[in-house]
């Protein structure tokens, strides 16, 4: 889990000029984070997730409930996908990570 803009940078390898540019809850980040989260474990698959759960933190671009994706395999296909979701900060989350497990298990499926 890399939840500060330093950790991804340091962490997952993301670039600060993406940070910079389009946010930490943006499809490029979550790219960038899947791709390292997959480097840095050595694994066959990795899951980026970065949103605004609430119950602050959005903006008229960015709402309370938006959650970018990003899904990296081995065999070097990455995925992003942005949802928005509804509900209080807890119900956004477990939303959140019911999505990433089930696009996980069905191959990074476009929902």
């Amino acid at each position: 889990m890399t939840y500060s803009n330093e950790a991804k940078t340091t962490m997952l390898g993301v670039s600060p000029d993406t940070l910079e540019t389009h946010g930490a809850v943006s499809e490029p980040t979550v790219r960038e984070m899947a791709n390292g989260a997959l480097q840095q474990a050595g694994a066959d698959y990795a899951i980026a997730v970065s949103g605004i759960a609430g119950p602050g933190g959005g903006s008229d671009e960015k709402p309370v409930g938006t959650v970018w994706f990003g899904f990296a395999s081995v065999a070097g296909e990455t995925v992003a996908i942005h949802r928005l979701f509804r509900g209080d900060r807890d119900e956004v989350r477990k939303q959140a990570v019911i999505f990433a497990l089930q696009t996980l298990c069905e191959g990074f499926a476009e929902k």
